[in-house]
């Protein structure tokens, strides 16, 4: 017999290569620079997510190294909403935009601007 023992994710966050490709080349041009991940009250569901390109974490964020070019802060109020979320970078179209792969949603509103957890 064997016995198995849960261990609960510590993942905060992962990006998928295109999130991380298309990260790099925002950065690019900008030394220096890191993408921080928060989260904010709004919408008729409860939250949404942020994206800021700023100069320095804040002293409490996460910091995710996504690769030698690109770290990513998290918010660490923000990091029970997003623990394993994936972050993606798709193209429809002509049009690229972000998606959030993020398991702990339960709703979103209509137009996808916000999101509950349970």
């Amino acid at each position: 017999m064997t016995v198995e023992t849960f261990v609960p994710s510590t993942t905060v966050i992962s990006l998928t290569d295109a999130a991380v490709k298309h990260f790099e080349a925002s950065l690019a041009n900008k030394p220096g620079k890191l993408v921080r991940l928060s989260t904010k009250v709004s919408g008729c569901t409860g939250y949404a997510y942020v994206l800021d390109l700023v100069d320095s974490a804040k002293a409490d964020d996460l910091l995710i190294e996504a690769s030698d070019k690109l770290t990513v802060a998290v918010a660490a109020d923000a990091a029970d909403l997003l623990r394993n979320t994936e972050i993606d970078y798709v193209r429809e179209g002509i049009n690229g935009m972000i998606k959030y792969n993020n398991p702990n949603v339960v709703n979103e509103c209509g137009c996808g601007e916000s999101f509950s957890v349970s």
